[in-house]
């Protein structure tokens, strides 16, 4: 009778065992699901939408390429570019506006509401712009030319002969390259001449100059 009972009683406790095991094994199940559905969803956040195209607009994601139309959103991880002749404005978080000019091409790495973010500038010219009074925001621009640092400012940047021309408008900007660093504010500029090298000195700029660069982008 003593061996049949330590055999129920040793079964019984397999038993339990088994069933703790197996609800181990759904716990971990659902939370690895319940994280990749998180991970999944980060990576889909939005970090604005399209406010106006001209021409050709589209954002890649991936292998995936979608054409770009007024109220298209734009996710963190786009990459956004235009066409000759081109332009597309984007209104990113609250109440910042980015302007691709033709055959331009940005890169959405990182847009936070109310925190700013990080953009990758690869090519063509970008207006960058935020109301005057506007909550400070710390926005950072690559590009393989430099650094661009941002607190709510409006300003351009983008080709300027075989150089990368920076011009503020309104506002300040500090721009980062070739081991040195410079403050632009209004009405100033600057000029990166090539990549690697240190910013030119920052003068004002000819009205022609600015007419130039900004009528590129609007």
């Amino acid at each position: 009778m003593r061996s049949e009972q330590g055999t129920q009683s040793l079964s019984g406790t397999r038993r339990v065992v088994d069933r703790f095991r197996s609800a181990a094994i759904c716990i971990a199940f659902f939370s690895m699901c319940f994280f990749s559905t998180c991970i999944g969803a980060s990576a889909q956040e939005s970090a604005g939408a399209v406010t106006s195209v001209t021409g050709e607009a589209f954002a890649v994601r991936s292998t995936q390429r979608r054409a770009l139309a007024p109220q298209a959103t734009i996710l963190i991880g786009d990459k956004v570019g235009t066409g000759a002749e081109s332009r597309v404005s984007l209104l990113l978080g609250r109440d910042t506006t980015l302007r691709l000019g033709e055959r331009g091409s940005v890169v959405i790495d990182r847009f936070l509401m109310n925190a700013g973010g990080d953009i990758t500038l690869n090519s063509g010219p970008l207006m960058f712009d935020r109301p005057s009074g506007s909550p400070p925001e710390r926005v950072r621009i690559r590009s393989p030319y430099g650094l661009i640092a941002v607190r709510g400012t409006r300003f351009f940047a983008g080709p300027d002969h075989d150089a990368l021309g920076i011009f503020v408008e309104r506002g300040e900007v500090t721009v980062q390259a070739g081991g040195r660093t410079v403050k632009v504010s209004a009405g100033l500029g600057t000029t990166i001449p090539r990549r690697g090298a240190p910013p030119d000195p920052v003068k004002e700029w000819k009205p022609e100059r600015i007419m130039a660069l900004f009528g590129s982008i609007r």
